[in-house]
């Protein structure tokens, strides 16, 4: 099972604690794919600064690999984050030196060497979707919740696993999902915070609640649900087993602070 990500990475500063913790959508379903077994790659653009040093050695340790992560000249993406109880609450983003990140020829060439490839709505790699696509590589995509984006109306039909983020199982959400998948994609899937995760095949419509859990931080509960359903689908499993593989991978990351 070989999975590549593409995209944002950044530090995330806790501005009441000033702990420091890296995260970013493609760099967590990297490292939470690998801890699921996965054999894992990033691709993204750090800087020249002291966050560097400390997102490469993270993302070392957890055995990712980062053959093709470059430094670029400048700053390290930093998210702050505000702990409104146990949530996270998201501050200013300074994207750094990824605000200009693009995939060389070489690095396309790299990542259709893998199974799948996942990035994300912050992420500079939308533009190589139909790339991928074309050739027949297997694509997941987290639109977050920017659900009025403009990527929502144009990309989907290259993206085979789209997932969202929303508030609870409405009329809504499910006509937008039925929407996303007529677009072309094969599962449109939606999390629902506290209310668990629905999905969508064309046929029918899947529910899954959320499991009790000792919420720490909900920092990356999203990205390691997009991780357990991926690994789920990639090992074979039905639906209903990959929206239970999410939750509980998203379960186990609210336990402790930080994205991983």
């Amino acid at each position: 099972m070989r999975t590549v990500t593409v995209g944002d990475n950044c530090m995330d500063v806790y501005q009441k604690s000033g702990e420091v913790y890296p995260g970013g959508n493609p760099l967590n379903v990297a490292v939470y794919l690998r801890g699921l077994g996965a054999d894992s790659a990033y691709i993204g653009w750090v800087g020249s600064d002291q966050y560097s040093e400390k997102m490469v050695k993270a993302i070392q340790e957890k055995g990712v690999d980062i053959s093709h992560l470059s430094r670029k000249e400048g700053k390290t993406a930093v998210t702050f984050v505000e702990m409104v109880g146990n949530d996270r609450r998201f501050g200013e983003y300074d994207e750094g030196v990824m605000k200009h990140f693009c995939l060389t020829t070489e690095e396309l060439h790299y990542i259709q060497t893998y199974q799948l490839i996942h990035s994300g709505i912050w992420g500079h790699a939308d533009k190589y979707y139909s790339l991928f696509k074309e050739n027949g590589m297997l694509t997941s995509f987290d639109f977050s919740d920017q659900l009025d984006h403009d990527l929502v109306k144009t990309l989907p039909k290259f993206v085979d696993y789209p997932f969202f983020s929303y508030t609870k199982d409405d009329a809504f959400i499910r006509q937008f999902l039925k929407d996303v998948k007529n677009q072309g994609s094969k599962i449109a899937v939606a999390t629902l915070g506290e209310n668990g995760s629905l999905a969508y095949d064309g046929i029918q419509f899947y529910q899954c609640g959320a499991v009790e859990a000792n919420v720490v931080d909900t920092m990356g509960a999203g990205d390691s649900f997009i991780s357990g359903f991926i690994y789920g689908l990639l090992k074979g499993q039905p639906i209903e087993n990959c929206l239970e593989l999410g939750t509980e991978s998203a379960a186990k990351t609210i336990s402790y602070f930080g994205a991983w």
